[in-house]
């Protein structure tokens, strides 16, 4: 099942954008526009003249083209790395909690193997118990912080 798709018309539009022209038939495209435009200008210039060269017409085209493109291409980027950031704060909360995991895991090792040799492991367990209530702290920061961002949201 697809996530419901949360972006607004303009981050659409921004994103269509940018899928088509950064690609290789955009580029392609354009390449093949300024030829016929230039080859046309060049040898029908006896015949009309709406650009003639140096393409001054041409030119105030390609300076437009570029000055809406850019922008709109930055707010494409700009909210892909918002999506990264968000990626990887919950990439860090997985880790986070696969740490307290282990932790606890060793703890449990830790007590088997003194149960086993008869030799007590106070001070390791006490070290890997107040480990895993350090993150457990964090991990709860954590989750109160993107309660608080979804309520926001």
């Amino acid at each position: 099942m697809k996530a419901k798709d949360t972006r607004t018309l303009g981050q659409k539009a921004a994103d269509s954008l940018t899928k088509w022209a950064g690609s290789w038939t955009f580029i392609f495209a354009l390449m093949a526009f300024l030829f016929v435009w230039m080859a046309l200008n060049t040898y029908m210039v006896f015949f009309f003249k709406w650009d003639p060269y140096p393409f001054i017409l041409l030119n105030l085209m390609l300076s437009c083209l570029a000055a809406v493109q850019a922008p709109v291409i930055l707010m494409s980027q700009n909210r892909e790395m918002e999506i990264d950031r968000k990626r990887a704060q919950q990439d860090y909360y997985v880790n986070r909690r696969a740490e307290k995991e282990i932790k606890i895991i060793q703890r449990q090792l830790l007590e088997i193997k003194s149960a086993i040799l008869n030799q007590p492991q106070h001070e390791e367990i006490q070290e890997l118990n107040e480990e895993i209530k350090l993150l457990q702290e964090e991990l709860s920061m954590l989750e109160q912080k993107n309660e608080k961002k979804a309520k926001n949201n």
